[in-house]
């Protein structure tokens, strides 16, 4: 029901721009976030956006370079990732929660898209 595009190879330092599609269902009243994996990593936080106020959060890692995004009209939800960084380099999931107290939580989420792969060259 989540399907994620927008992966691909850039160079550091260049952008690329995540997409996640929801079908079979609303996910307006859904909390979206981003996590990403790299071979041999834990699944790891990138963003969120809370479905009730928009509120974002963001890694640590990531601030300041990345952008959550969402389009309840277009049931989207977006990562705009510039300025990236070979540590960016990871297959990037899309996921939707009902209910979310830690954002940062994998296990907080209830469904998951496929994943994208974003692969940065030095």
């Amino acid at each position: 029901q989540l399907v994620d595009s927008g992966g691909g190879l850039v160079q550091a330092g260049g952008s690329l721009r995540l997409s996640c599609a929801a079908s079979g269902r609303t996910f307006n009243k859904y909390n979206m976030a981003w996590f990403r994996q790299a071979p041999g990593k834990e699944r790891e936080f990138v963003a969120a956006i809370k479905w009730i106020d928009g509120s974002t959060y963001y890694a640590d890692s990531v601030k300041g370079r990345f952008t959550i995004s969402r389009n309840n009209a277009r049931n989207t939800v977006s990562l705009q990732m510039n300025s990236l960084k070979s540590e960016d380099a990871a297959s990037y999931y899309c996921a939707a929660g009902a209910v979310v107290r830690v954002v940062m939580s994998p296990g907080e989420y209830d469904y998951w898209g496929q994943g994208t792969q974003v692969t940065v060259s030095s």
